[in-house]
């Protein structure tokens, strides 16, 4: 049988008239000066000759126009707002591409799956970003897990027409913003066929960098400050949650100072707010502390999978619900901040479940 996977990652390439002038490389190197203030340490932690990296910096400083790394005598070395500019435009482009790139690498090794005789059966999810559902391709053992990222009512519909096995679908604990979410996609769902499988549940509030703005601690606080505010696009879930934070405090839409920017991924968010574009977000407490920002929780969420109990095969169920059990998962679940096991691999419906919060 085959096991191994392809993966996709993007890599930069910058060309000028004449010829290419950055590699890769760079970006690790810079990181790496950030983090060390070391050139000849950021040289070996990225692979890479003293000789190189000092050539490398040289040769984009020459080009650019300005330098990309400061020299302090005596004090090591440091990046430059030039240098630092780069470093965060490529953590915010894979942030922004990386869900996208994780669905075509998906749709690539299933194709190659269905070629391969003996191939594990395969189950499509589509699923809005989450970093506990990123974790099932990677530690699927008796079933391939093809996970396409899709907003909820693009996965929703998907799963209506056959096009996925399963899809994700996050409620509120709060029983009336759960209530309010399940009105919000009720022309997607069908009580008598759809059924929930409970997985994780994880923290969602305000981020912002950290001794940044000590007196927003709520939406309120928000509103009134004017503080440019980075949103997620308008069919996520998680910005449809905030409106639902927003409206049960008395405050309209447009009452924070949202940027014309729009970003489709909670990663992408942090690193929106991180590199200074924006000074506050909203997303999940995991991309918060990615990116080292501080975190003001808002609310919580039951993240599940969703399915028609009429398509998917018995057997395809209980792998899907083994692996949710899985001790291996679960572990790796506690590990990531502000997500928590949440009665992984039980399957219930949307009344069991909504009846059975405080």
């Amino acid at each position: 049988m085959h096991n191994k996977k392809l993966n996709i990652s993007p890599a930069w390439v910058f060309r000028t008239d004449t010829n290419e002038f950055f590699e890769p490389v760079l970006f690790r190197l810079l990181e790496s000066i950030r983090d060390t203030g070391k050139l000849t340490m950021a040289a070996t932690a990225a692979g890479i000759s003293y000789r190189h990296a000092w050539n490398l910096l040289n040769r984009g400083g020459d080009t650019l126009g300005l330098p990309l790394v400061v020299m302090r005598k005596g004090h090591g070395s440091k990046l430059s707002a030039l240098g630092e500019q780069l470093l965060w435009a490529e953590h915010r482009v894979k942030a922004r591409l990386g869900p996208q790139i994780d669905s075509m690498t998906a749709e690539l090794n299933d194709q190659i799956q269905q070629l391969l005789a003996g191939a594990k059966p395969t189950l499509r999810l589509h699923a809005s970003h989450g970093y506990s559902v990123a974790l099932l391709p990677e530690l699927s053992k008796q079933i391939n897990v093809n996970l396409q990222y899709r907003n909820p009512e693009e996965a929703l519909s998907a799963l209506n027409r056959g096009e996925c096995d399963a899809a994700s679908f996050h409620l509120p604990t709060c029983p009336v913003l759960a209530q309010q979410i399940i009105h919000h996609y009720q022309r997607h769902l069908d009580s008598n066929h759809h059924r929930l499988i409970r997985f994780v549940t994880r923290r969602e509030g305000l981020m912002m960098r950290k001794g940044e703005h000590p007196h927003v601690r709520t939406l309120q606080d928000l509103s009134t400050s004017g503080l440019s505010f980075i949103s997620r696009d308008s069919h996520s879930g998680t910005r449809i949650l905030l409106n639902l934070l927003l409206k049960q405090q008395g405050l309209a839409e447009d009452s924070i100072n949202r940027t014309a920017q729009q970003e489709f991924t909670h990663t992408a968010i942090a690193a929106f707010v991180a590199s200074g574009m924006a000074e506050v977000g909203f997303g999940v407490q995991a991309a918060a502390e990615q990116f080292n920002l501080n975190f003001i929780e808002m609310a919580s969420e039951h993240y599940m999978l969703i399915f028609r109990k009429d398509r998917l095969p018995h057997e395809t169920l209980d792998q899907l619900t083994a692996l949710l059990k899985s001790p291996a998962l679960i572990d790796r679940i506690n590990q990531v901040p502000g997500y928590a096991p949440d009665n992984p691999g039980e399957v219930t419906t949307f009344d069991t479940l909504t009846a059975g919060e405080p």
